[in-house]
């Protein structure tokens, strides 16, 4: 079988790149409204992304597109606090989430993925996590892997839907969530079969650890100046002695064994400087830049750069490798650095999207053939 599928705040694709790697799943239609991420996935995919699954206009596109299953990187935003006569569709109003929630109620996809940021199961006190469980089971009759209704009461443990990138081959500290549920209209009780838990880890390593993703010898420019890092060591000296972990962290020291990086983020700077490298480049101490307005620091201390951002992510020598195995991957002319690094940090870690696609294929399967005995 192979089933059409739509990304939804598609980001640069990676959701899809996922799916695409366990084969069997093709995109029909993409939405994302940001300008420079919507630049990289038409050059990664040919296709236009700028929709905005926001307006009636767009709903109507998907109302009018035939496609099996809904894919989402949606961003967490704060619900409304409407009292309980009011339902779930009017406490999500005015978020994503409900947009989202609508598209699937008007064209009820056989499945869904949704992903978003761990700390939504905690988001104003696990009420925001439980809303969205609901809407899905209860008011959108779909079956959720890792919840159970008996007899219109909700059951689950909502750790249970957090995965980490660092048990899917990649050496990132990236908790995340995943929701996936079957359409109980389209497959009936079959969906009670299903198995219960989405995979948590990837048997095959894509890099050992970080060690063996770092590119040494990185160019000046990603090197800190020293004032910059006696900055940092200062600020992180304070934190220390109030006794609280803050600061600044250098994440492939060599008394670490198996490092692994922290998880990458979308802001830049603190996403920068929780994940400094050393990389004891000659001729880089006390280089000066006319960007900088004191020399290179002496202890090789430096940010990542964006290609081993896309590694970690599984963009780069990974995603988009070729038949004869040579990476593909590239941003179009225009996005500059800064943008690389926020849409890494935005994106999806390749790998896990991929072992999570192969798992709802294997549950379509299963479906696929309990309806064939029907």
């Amino acid at each position: 079988m192979s089933y059409k599928m739509i990304d939804l705040c598609a980001g640069i694709g990676g959701i899809r790149r996922g799916f695409e790697l366990a084969e069997g799943f093709e995109n029909v239609l993409s939405a994302e409204i940001d300008k420079y991420a919507c630049m990289t996935y038409r050059h990664l995919y040919g296709d236009d992304p700028e929709n905005d699954i926001t307006t009636e206009e767009f709903k109507q596109k998907v109302e009018k597109t035939g496609y099996d299953i809904l894919l989402a990187g949606f961003p967490c935003q704060a619900f409304s606090r409407a009292g309980k006569q009011l339902g779930f569709h009017d406490k999500t109003r005015g978020t994503l989430f409900f947009d989202i929630a609508d598209i699937i109620k008007r064209t009820r996809p056989k499945a869904f993925m949704l992903e978003n940021v761990d700390n939504l199961i905690t988001h104003n006190k696990g009420e925001t996590f439980d809303t969205i469980i609901n809407t899905l089971v209860t008011e959108l009759n779909y079956k959720v892997i890792g919840v159970k209704n008996k007899n219109g009461k909700i059951e689950y443990n909502a750790k249970t839907f957090i995965r980490n990138s660092r048990n899917f081959g990649v050496p990132q500290n990236r908790p995340r969530v995943y929701i996936m549920g079957f359409n109980r209209e389209f497959w009936g009780d079959w969906v009670d079969d299903l198995p219960d838990v989405l995979p948590e880890k990837r048997e095959e390593k894509i890099y050992e650890d970080l060690n063996d993703l770092l590119e040494m010898n990185a160019e000046p420019e990603f090197f800190l100046a020293s004032g910059y890092l006696e900055t940092l060591e200062r600020h992180k000296a304070r934190h220390e002695s109030k006794g609280n972990g803050f600061g600044y962290r250098i994440v492939n020291l060599p008394e670490i064994e198996n490092p692994v990086s922290n998880a990458l983020l979308a802001t830049g700077g603190s996403g920068k400087e929780r994940n400094l490298v050393t990389d004891m480049r000659e001729g880089i101490a006390g280089m000066k830049l006319s960007s900088r307005k004191t020399p290179l620091n002496d202890k090789g201390v430096r940010v990542m750069t964006p290609r081993e951002w896309g590694k970690l992510q599984g963009f780069i020598n990974y995603g988009f490798k070729d038949k004869n195995g040579k990476d593909t991957f590239s941003f179009p002319e225009g996005i500059g650095k800064a943008q690389q690094y926020k849409q890494f940090g935005n994106a999806v870690t390749i790998p896990v999207i991929e072992e999570t696609a192969k798992f709802m294929k294997q549950c379509l399967k299963r479906l696929e053939e309990y309806k064939g005995e029907k």
